[in-house]
């Protein structure tokens, strides 16, 4: 360690905070639809992912290998290359977070990371056919896969229940629910987490302080472990809120399908070493829950939006990072240009979001109205099979807006004098 310089050590602080931001931005993975419908109070569920998420980063390193020995020619890498990734993977997460958009912090970082390394080596040291087959391929088909899975389970879940009594399934479906969001929180660990240990590990070799082709350190792993569970402990709020509302409305059954679905999806990507975003798996396994129960509908106005993030994550990192590595390859003082536009933009960001406040007392309050489509569907549509009456109602009423109250009578004339 005796080559740990200042540069590798701004990298690897500015590594954990971007583990820290990728904590409470995913934090709805794991946790919004346990507190969309009740089944864990919010401040118990963040503490709970949190614990979870620090475990899980013990169990695996294979996505860390991916970032760090495959996506990227670790031979023609600076330092000053991965702080510029982490720059775009770090704003993007904040931006993100900042309107309540569950977008991919892995895709984030992996487009920090191509948009730096293009910008400092070329193309060429950047590995295409890792790139397709270990990140692209796998965005596209978790959200379907863990959707499919969901939908699928929601059905049998209601087919299964459909004569058991209405508030003892849901009981038992809160409860299985619980367990289900741990182990999302601890695929979420396993997944994620590793990635800032392989971006860490990828600046201890192009710094010189490790050997290429090293598994991360086990205090890269540790600290890596200690800020995403940290971030999670925060809870990402407005995130959650989008994820537990503003998607659909679940109901007990619908959430243990959810985040079953979306596990094992993300587990297995894990033991296979995709780099996998838990977000997408899990905003896909919600939205295919939504659909799976009669009567229920997915706002797809708010699912539109967040496909659209999606869709500009690896560019918008990418270009960032393309950015910033411009200005550190002037030299020392352009990375510090690039620090304190980092920490200027991240306050910033946080000033704005004081504006409108979410936390654990207004993040289950809808995000926004049903709409037309929504509000028809859930009126025709027959009720779903082992709901009670009174959780019927309940259901289309909070589609359906009041009537306007009518207007006051006019007062009388004053009589003439």
């Amino acid at each position: 360690m005796e080559n740990f310089s200042l540069i590798l050590a701004i990298v690897v602080v500015t590594a954990l905070a971007f583990d820290f931001t990728n904590g409470f931005h995913d934090t709805a993975n794991a946790m919004a639809t346990t507190i969309s419908t009740g089944a864990l109070k919010p401040k118990v569920a963040v503490a709970m992912s949190a614990v979870l998420n620090l475990v899980g980063a013990f169990l695996s390193v294979e996505v860390a290998n991916t970032i760090s020995k495959g996506l990227v020619d670790e031979t023609g890498i600076r330092p000053e290359v991965i702080f510029a990734a982490l720059v775009g993977a770090i704003l993007w997460n904040l931006l993100t977070w900042l309107v309540g958009l569950p977008s991919s912090s892995s895709h984030a970082l992996m487009g920090g990371l191509i948009g730096a390394t293009i910008a400092s080596a070329g193309t060429g040291a950047v590995h295409g056919d890792v790139l397709v087959t270990k990140v692209l391929l796998p965005a596209i088909a978790a959200p379907i896969v863990a959707g499919l899975a969901a939908m699928l389970a929601t059905r049998l879940s209601y087919t299964l229940g459909r004569k058991a009594d209405g508030r003892a399934a849901d009981k038992g479906y809160r409860a299985g629910q619980i367990a289900s969001a741990g182990l999302v929180s601890l695929a979420h660990g396993t997944n994620d987490a590793q990635k800032t240990m392989g971006i860490i590990t990828l600046a201890l070799v192009a710094g010189g302080a490790v050997a290429p082709d090293s598994d991360p350190p086990t205090w890269v792993i540790l600290s890596a472990g200690l800020a995403i569970a940290l971030g999670t402990y925060l809870g990402g709020w407005r995130i959650i809120r989008t994820m537990g509302k503003g998607l659909t409305d679940l109901q007990p059954q619908q959430g243990f399908a959810a985040q079953t679905s979306a596990a094992t999806v993300i587990l297995a990507s894990s033991h296979l070493g995709f780099s996998l975003s838990t977000t997408h798996s899990v905003s896909g396994a919600v939205m295919g829950a939504g659909l799976g129960r009669k009567g229920g509908v997915v706002r797809w106005s708010t699912a539109t939006r967040m496909f659209v993030a999606w869709g500009l994550t690896l560019p918008a990192a990418a270009l960032v990072g393309a950015l910033a590595e411009s200005v550190t390859g002037l030299g020392d003082w352009g990375t510090g240009v690039v620090a304190v536009f980092l920490i200027a933009s991240s306050a910033a960001i946080w000033k704005i979001s004081r504006r409108e406040v979410v936390d654990a007392s207004n993040v289950n309050e809808a995000e926004e109205p049903a709409g037309v489509i929504t509000t028809a569907i859930a009126m025709v549509a027959p009720p779903p099979t082992g709901m009670l009456a009174e959780d019927v109602t309940t259901d289309l009423t909070a589609t359906i807006p009041a009537p306007a109250a009518p207007p006051a009578p006019a007062a009388p004339p004053a009589a003439a004098v």
